[in-house]
């Protein structure tokens, strides 16, 4: 499902116009990404848990070269699916 498939669906499924669904979806995203740039995490219960996690700095090759390359320390997004996700999945 792509997001315009995502936005189809919320606007049946709530009953507003497409365009609505879309601003509905974007506002989501931004809230999520503006709480993970701050450090935060964002918890949908039922659904997830969206969190930064921190991955090590860490030596690597490069798959051209064979060189050793040396990977920097960085911030990951992160998401953990709630028990009712997992439910209905299996």
């Amino acid at each position: 499902m792509n997001k315009t498939e995502l936005i189809d669906h919320i606007a049946k499924q709530a009953d507003i116009s497409k365009a609505a669904a879309g601003r509905a979806l974007d506002a989501l995203v931004g809230a999520v990404r503006t709480t993970l740039r701050k450090g935060g995490t964002v918890t949908l219960v039922g659904f997830g848990t969206f969190a930064v996690g921190k991955r090590a700095a860490r030596s690597g090759r490069n798959p051209r070269t064979g060189a050793t390359i040396k990977i920097k320390a960085a911030k990951v997004p992160k998401f953990r699916p709630g028990k009712a996700l997992k439910d209905a999945i299996n």
